[in-house]
């Protein structure tokens, strides 16, 4: 294990969180909060000075391999929720470490879960920060590193694999840094698009740009109470038309900028996604009919919350816990679903649900014939068996996690509906669930413990499992 350079490049995350820590800092000056502006600034000046002691450290071999790639991305992701929780806990608007933490990991990891009871009453420079979060996370912060920095021996490959979402990961040009900077150009050119609607839709730039980084990074914190729902129907439905763009693989956009629309075409994924949406939306909206004034009002809310959970964003309109158990089912399906491999958005990804199936016909053909054989295949490509079993096996060991999980925060005695629906929305990366964890309710309630362990589940499921569980794995640190 080649400690020195996952320590160099943990330096490198912590000086990219300091730098980002100045935007809070702007936001306090412009609304002239003192307070806010000190704290920002001098956790971004302790970012700042660990990150450079760091960045000191000289490796004698700077070759980065798959375990130091896994490992790097996992202790990441800690290390900048670690130090992002501090301007909370040292303000004393979540002066409880552990929430402070449960707080920031939900933000980096897109998820939207809170602890807070009124988010109201957080000053301007903390609800940006926690929104600036889900914008730096919905990408990954790791892929912010590979465009930035010219890594050497395969590192840039190896971090990427290991932050991306699905079941494989493609460079869209042969140099892997070259990639990460088209995934973020596009990544911008989305958000800034965004902003521009919702600006032109009425909004302050502040509501604009905290709410746009919200929906980019799929991650749903609010700032105010009620989340989306006073907003105007033309808000509304811009966030759910951006929502949906944000949940397909960014490689769709690529191949339109580049003008392959024949290959942007082939992708069996989207299509799925896209129909998955249209007829849950459809069905949730007849079901929700008589509770709101007309059909129209029913559409808007029908789409915009199917958008919000198969996107893992987890923003709302309405709260959709008292809806039928037709609507409620469908929503927690969802959650497991997820959007499409190489998106924002987190959950299962749609192209392992399709595998899964893919996998589950072919073996009912073989058993019906058993000499007969059979691929499986999508966008008009076989699929690897190597790949199928990386599907089978993930879905497995994230089965058994959520059992574990769910077994773990059983013990704070709260109600099943409300446990399942807590782990379904860490573990996907989606905010809000069912119960006392609904839409218009929070986490607040779990213990120390509970917290933790749903914290734990955010990372895991933002990284997709098994980054997270090498860092307990003694294979992992043996030389």
């Amino acid at each position: 294990m080649n400690y020195k350079v996952i320590l160099r490049t943990l330096g490198s995350v912590l000086n990219i969180e300091a730098v980002c820590m100045l935007l809070p800092v702007i936001c306090a000056l412009c609304y002239k909060d003192t307070e806010s502006f000190k704290i920002y600034l001098l956790c971004s000046a302790v970012c700042l000075v660990a990150g450079t002691l760091l960045s000191l450290i000289k490796p004698k071999h700077k070759t980065m391999y798959s375990r130091e790639g896994f490992v790097t991305v996992a202790l990441s992701w800690i290390v900048i929720s670690l130090f992002g929780a501090v301007p909370f806990v040292i303000s004393g608007y979540i002066p409880n470490y552990i929430d402070a933490f449960f707080e920031t990991v939900s933000g980096f990891t897109t998820t939207g879960a809170s602890i807070l009871t009124n988010v109201e009453a957080l000053p301007k420079a903390h609800l940006f920060w926690r929104s600036f979060t889900h914008w730096i996370g919905g990408m990954g912060v790791l892929v912010f590193l590979v465009a930035l920095l010219p890594l050497s021996g395969g590192s840039n490959v190896h971090l990427l694999r290991a932050e991306s979402t699905g079941p494989s990961v493609s460079k869209l040009v042969p140099k892997v840094r070259s990639s990460a900077k088209i995934l973020y150009f596009i990544y911008i050119g989305i958000t800034l698009c965004e902003i521009v609607f919702l600006l032109f839709g009425g909004m302050s730039l502040f509501e604009a740009l905290t709410l746009s980084f919200g929906t980019a990074g799929t991650g749903g914190f609010g700032i105010v109470n009620s989340s989306v729902a006073d907003y105007s129907p033309f808000v509304q439905n811009t966030i759910t038309v951006f929502m949906i763009l944000f949940g397909i693989d960014f490689t769709v956009y690529y191949l339109i900028l580049t003008r392959r629309w024949r290959d942007a075409l082939k992708s069996d994924e989207y299509k799925v996604y896209l129909s998955v949406i249209l007829v849950s939306a459809l069905l949730i909206s007849v079901n929700c009919r008589y509770l709101f004034p007309d059909f129209a009002t029913s559409l808007r809310h029908g789409f915009f919350q199917t958008a919000s959970i198969i996107t893992t964003t987890g923003y709302s309109t309405a709260n959709f816990d008292l809806w039928p158990s037709l609507s409620k089912t469908i929503l927690v399906v969802l959650m497991f679903v997820g959007a499409c491999a190489g998106s924002t958005g987190g959950g299962i990804k749609v192209s392992r649900i399709l595998i899964l199936l893919k996998s589950i016909r072919k073996e009912i053909k073989i058993s019906a014939h058993p000499k007969s054989t059979h691929k499986i295949s999508m966008n008009g490509k076989t699929i690897e068996h190597e790949t199928v079993r990386n599907v089978s096996v993930y879905i497995a060991v994230f089965l058994v996690l959520y059992a574990v999980s769910m077994l773990i925060i059983s013990f704070d005695n709260l109600d099943f509906t409300t446990n399942f629906t807590a782990v379904a929305a860490t573990i996907n990366n989606i905010g809000p669930g069912l119960g006392l964890v609904g839409p218009v309710e929070n986490f607040s309630l779990f213990s120390p413990l509970s917290k933790i362990v749903l914290s734990l589940n955010m990372l895991i499921g933002r990284l997709e499992i098994f980054p997270i569980l090498m860092l307990f794995s003694p294979y992992t640190w043996k030389r």
